[in-house]
């Protein structure tokens, strides 16, 4: 099944040509500033089914939790769309608020609990590492 997305200026467009893979509620300082929210959503696929169908988005790098990363976002309005991590990564994440149509949260497993923000409650049940899992 492909799934559509883009930036809120619709200067940049993608789609996934392939089944969405994990889902990730990331509690990360990092993930905090770069949402300006409590969290990110990130959503795993393969970089083979990642197609850019209009724009040319950005990219920027920078080291988090120790380890290279690479970004994409939109030059006109700022969204980032998504991140690799390290050199050789093959699966980028798909930041979940770009998505055309919004994804089902129910199985996503919580990362970087550690730097949750307070009151931020995680449903029971769901899968939660205070790190990144191993």
């Amino acid at each position: 099944m492909a799934h559509t997305g883009g930036c809120q200026c619709g200067a940049v467009r993608y789609e996934v040509t392939d089944d969405l893979g994990g889902i990730y509620v990331c509690h990360c300082t990092d993930c905090q500033a770069q949402s300006s929210s409590a969290f990110g959503i990130s959503v795993n696929v393969p970089l083979d089914h990642l197609k850019i169908t209009k724009g040319t988005p950005k990219t920027f790098n920078w080291t988090g939790g120790g380890n290279a990363k690479h970004g994409a976002f939109c030059a006109a309005c700022g969204t980032r769309l998504w991140h690799l991590s390290g050199d050789n990564d093959r699966n980028p994440s798909v930041k979940g608020g770009t998505l055309d149509h919004a994804i089902d949260l129910t199985d996503a497993v919580h990362i970087w609990t550690l730097s949750k923000l307070p009151g931020i409650v995680i449903p029971d049940g769901c899968r939660q590492f205070a790190e990144e899992p191993v």
